[in-house]
């Protein structure tokens, strides 16, 4: 199957290569970004899924669209499926979450923190005698710091954010507005189309004004997590994980065989890495309400985005 495990294009100057994406920042100001077909998780590669770089762009394509009235973004153009052209920022050292159930898999989620006794985290306090996946009272933002070099990122308060100077208290007043609006469209759209979105995560970035403006990807399966919605209430009182759309299941197989933060983590089937990219595909069709349909020009996807981003070469 075609796959983009990497987009390296050397006739692009300035690359700097992310867990899922590659940049390319040009001398106007502008950003390339391809969207490769990797899987992260747990800070690391843990395959590449077929189709995932195109699932991803233009996912993210619908909900900055349909987000446009709430905040800036960094979007100028769609060149080929998988490529954004987009601002250059300089991105803001917070990772947003929002979450609006107790949920996760990762060290840093409220879920694996409530399971070890904790109850105060990122400066909130959560009560006692909640169950796996229960939805929260309100949605609520849990930042972390963001890792630039690739390590682990680390949950904080807002106290430690202003502390810390990471970000002023205009430019957290303005983001934490920004992400819960964000989140709320998020949840009425999906309830619309039968899915709840869980949480996700989100990434602003300052232009050279000092706007705030809405960056990377927004509600994807990356970045999101969804259920079913009428998988939801069965599942919850059963104890078990919803039926989901994003890559929960894909850490839940490496979490039943290893610690994934201290042990080698095996290879991921193939088997499983095709019904990986099919429940992309399904995530797209049931976020968006389109079709999918593979763009297979090119030789190779990584041909297909090379002949799309020629004009760029000169610049």
């Amino acid at each position: 199957m075609r796959v983009l495990s990497d987009a390296f294009i050397p006739e692009l100057p300035n690359r700097y290569n992310g867990k899922v994406r590659e940049n390319y920042d040009l001398p106007g100001g502008e950003r390339i970004i391809i969207a490769t077909d990797r899987l992260s998780a747990f800070d690391i590669i843990l395959t590449s899924v077929p189709h995932k770089g195109h699932v991803l762009t233009q996912t993210a394509r619908y909900w900055f669209e349909e987000t446009a009235d709430i905040c800036p973004n960094h979007v100028i153009s769609y060149p080929d499926p998988n490529v954004v052209i987009g601002k250059r920022l300089d991105i803001l050292p917070v990772e947003i979450v929002v979450r609006g159930y107790l949920a996760g898999t990762t060290s840093t989620s409220i879920l694996t923190k409530y399971r070890n006794g904790e109850r105060e985290m990122y400066g909130i306090r959560l009560p006692d005698g909640m169950r796996d996946n229960q939805k929260l009272p309100q949605a609520i933002i849990t930042p972390t710091s963001k890792a630039f070099d690739g390590g682990h990122d680390e949950p904080l308060s807002v106290d430690e954010i202003l502390e810390q100077g990471l970000l002023t208290r205009e430019q957290l007043d303005t983001v934490w507005s920004y992400a819960l609006s964000l989140f709320a469209r998020g949840q009425a759209r999906a309830a619309e189309r039968g899915l709840i979105l869980v949480d996700t995560k989100y990434e602003f970035g300052t232009d050279k004004d000092g706007t705030i403006i809405l960056a990377d990807e927004i509600h994807t399966p990356d970045s999101s997590r969804y259920w079913i919605a009428d998988s939801y209430q069965q599942s919850f009182e059963a104890g078990e994980r919803p039926k989901s759309f994003d890559k929960d299941f894909v850490r839940a197989w490496v979490t039943e065989r290893c610690d994934p933060y201290k042990d080698p983590i095996p290879a991921i089937p193939q088997e499983l890495v095709e019904q990986t990219s099919a429940v992309y595909i399904e995530a797209y069709e049931k976020i968006t309400g389109r079709t999918f349909v593979p763009n297979l020009s090119g030789g190779t996807v990584l041909e297909r985005i090379r002949k799309n981003l020629a004009p760029y070469f000169s610049k």
